[in-house]
């Protein structure tokens, strides 16, 4: 929680604050990449005071975790996260006036967010706005080669592996050669050449 009181509520008022706080749980993408819960997150906040409230603009600093999407290897990265949220007095719309004047539009406040005695939870916003800075398909580097989709072998690691194409149309008749014995081999080559002639008639 961020308190208020210090700024005051004279539109035009700023004030700065920089802090370090630990990482809350599932900071990030689930099961791709994200701050691990406790690790340090650098921020630093520009609050100003306008009429409706206190518009929050913001920089969040922290090293994200994840797993290349192509060969499955650990990624790291330095994450910058920016963000601006307004946070509204409780006794004001958000043309700055009173609720109780501004009669039946009231409603439009509920897109603010409205301060709590004078504090703000940032962790909401952060977590939007880490997520939004974070990609969605993180890579170790931008030419990463990924595995084999045959055996799974790392192509980073052996660039020159290959495996040669076959026919899929084939591949099940592939173990036959080697298990037909000479007479039958040669059984099904007369019975091809039969075929064959009889398409010719």
């Amino acid at each position: 929680m961020f308190d208020t009181h210090e700024l005051g509520r004279r539109p035009g008022a700023m004030q700065r604050i920089s802090r370090t706080v630990d990482a809350p749980r599932d900071l990030g993408i689930a099961d791709v990449i994200g701050v691990p819960e406790g690790e340090p997150v650098e921020i630093d906040l520009r609050l100003e005071s306008v009429m409706e409230g206190v518009l929050v603009t913001g920089t969040a600093r922290a090293s994200a975790e994840g797993e290349c999407v192509r060969c499955l290897e650990s990624v790291e990265l330095e994450l910058d996260a920016d963000f601006q949220e307004m946070f509204s007095y409780p006794d004001s719309d958000d043309r700055g006036r009173s609720k109780a004047a501004a009669g039946d539009e009231a409603e439009d406040d509920e897109d603010m967010t409205p301060l709590e005695d004078g504090m703000f939870d940032l962790e909401p916003v952060l977590r939007d706005a880490v997520v939004l800075a974070l990609p969605m398909q993180p890579v170790c580097r931008e030419d990463c080669e990924g595995l084999c989709s045959a055996c799974g072998i790392n192509l980073n690691d052996h660039p020159d592996h290959h495996h040669d194409a076959v026919d899929i149309r084939w591949a099940a008749l592939q173990g036959l050669d080697g298990s037909l014995g000479t007479d039958e081999k040669d059984n099904m080559s007369d019975a091809a050449s039969g075929v064959d002639e009889k398409q010719e008639k």
